[in-house]
């Protein structure tokens, strides 16, 4: 499944995955589920953006999550944003709320 365009690293797309199709991406995926209006979202925009500049083979998924959203539930979302990084559609870490960019670079240092 192609996942560009999918989201621009700057907007949270209305357009979900399903659990089924997560599961069949392949590569390193960062899903991010947030929302526009979101305080915490946008005070660490930064420090995602930074890091995933860094990791040139890294989708990047920015999932507007909330009320019915199917694919935050699935994951057990409750705070955003929250990261989740797969690898070939298995979660191999997820980070809540971060603020610093080390702290997102913490999560990628689970890819290796």
């Amino acid at each position: 499944m192609k996942t560009d365009g999918i989201a621009s690293n700057f907007d949270y797309s209305e357009e979900t995955l399903t659990l089924q199709q997560v599961s069949e991406l392949s590569g390193d995926i960062l899903l991010e589920f947030g929302a526009p209006w979101c305080g915490h979202c946008q005070a660490a925009s930064a420090a995602i953006n930074e890091v995933v500049n860094e990791h040139a083979n890294l989708s990047h998924i920015k999932i507007y999550d909330g009320k019915g959203k199917r694919l935050g539930r699935g994951f057990k979302v409750k705070l955003w944003p929250t990261l989740i990084l797969l690898h070939d559609g298995q979660e191999v870490g997820r980070l809540v709320r971060p603020l610093r960019a080390d702290e997102v670079r913490d999560l990628m240092s689970k890819l290796h």
